[in-house]
């Protein structure tokens, strides 16, 4: 186990900035997440850390020990990724085992310590099988076991679990949150989906355009969003944001007027209102009124879209909860449920 400090690392190719100058510690036995969109820079990161890319600039510690231009061997890290990567000619015992065989591990011991990692992620019975004979599931565990046979210093996992089901996803997920908390193993995992984060991360680094937008725990970024960039990325259905004015404690929205507000530095702003925050009632009861544009059931929920003044929002409702299309509607919420952002830099600057 280890640390891990990223000190002032940037990334470039040419002109291209795949990562502007970041800093970041990833604590002994931390499961760190970095997510975000497609080209945001989270995978060129943890490549960086793992050795497969050079920094243009920065230094990248491994504990006490300065790796910034070591070679991938002797980071002592082992990485898990999208595809696989097991070898197809050998059985799952020889996939798990061959990290070891490399290092020179002798047989009997070699052995032991396959068939105690198999068993930690649930192979025992098919050790002797080809990776062509394995769901997608189990192959990721072979990748898993692999990994985690050797005990690196470092775990790191390049969108592990993208290549499977969403049910098989949902297993992988609960497999690899218990072997991290078995192993205590400093782990950087790489991924577009929130819902990994959030449930894997002790914290989670949101970055977008190469920069860490925000770094926090699950619930600090979920709950606070830094910005309109975090406030739109995080949540399934994500936040509704509309644009707004704040003047003399009055919230203009949607040509709708709300009292009770406190008073901002700004008066052109976003406000934000997670789904689920929002309750839907009689018109002439609810601050603000629209019309029922869409209605989804989910299964556990319903999501019903509410237009207002050509703005759109989602609203999250009980499973049971009906209404038609082009119904008006009341949709009512606490004032400390609204999230406020500047509008020209897009940075939070009110919570009530």
């Amino acid at each position: 186990m280890a640390v891990v400090r990223i000190v002032d690392v940037e990334k470039q190719w040419g002109d291209v900035v795949g990562v502007a100058r970041q800093s970041l510690e990833i604590k002994d036995g931390e499961f760190m997440v970095l997510l975000g969109p497609s080209g945001c820079g989270k995978t060129t990161t943890m490549r960086m850390v793992a050795g497969l890319e050079t920094p243009s600039s920065g230094e990248i510690w491994i504990g006490e020990k300065n790796v910034t231009h070591a070679l991938p061997k002797d980071r002592d890290i082992a990485m898990v990724f999208q595809n696989y990567g097991l070898y197809p000619h050998m059985t799952v015992r020889d996939n798990i085992g061959y990290p070891l065989k490399v290092r020179g591990v002798p047989r009997a011991k070699r052995q032991t310590q396959i068939n105690d990692v198999a068993d930690k992620v649930e192979l025992g019975q098919l050790l002797e099988r080809y990776p062509r004979e394995l769901s997608g599931g189990q192959r990721q565990r072979v990748a898993l076991a692999r990994s985690i046979v050797r005990r690196p210093q470092i775990f790191l996992m390049d969108e592990p679990l993208s290549n499977l089901d969403a049910k098989l996803r949902s297993t992988m997920r609960a497999e690899i949150w218990r072997l991290q908390k078995e192993l205590n193993i400093t782990t950087i995992y790489v991924t577009h989906d929130q819902i990994e984060a959030m449930t894997l991360a002790h914290r989670v680094a949101v970055m977008n355009k190469g920069v860490i937008q925000q770094l926090g725990t699950p619930e600090e970024v979920y709950n606070r969003p830094a910005n309109l960039f975090v406030a739109g990325f995080m949540g399934s259905p994500p936040m509704n944001l509309l644009p707004a004015r704040l003047a003399s404690n009055v919230l203009e929205v949607a040509g709708q007027k709300l009292t009770g507000f406190a008073n901002g530095a700004h008066e052109d702003i976003v406000i934000g209102i997670r789904p689920e925050d929002i309750t839907l009632t009689a018109p002439e009861t609810g601050l603000l009124k629209g019309r029922v544009y869409m209605f989804e059931l989910t299964g556990e929920s319903v999501l019903i879209t509410v237009e207002i003044d050509g703005q759109k929002l989602c609203v999250r409702g009980d499973r049971n909860l009906r209404h038609d299309i082009n119904t008006t509607v009341g949709l009512d919420f606490k004032s400390n449920h609204v999230h406020m952002f500047d509008s020209a830099t897009g940075n939070r600057i009110i919570s009530n």
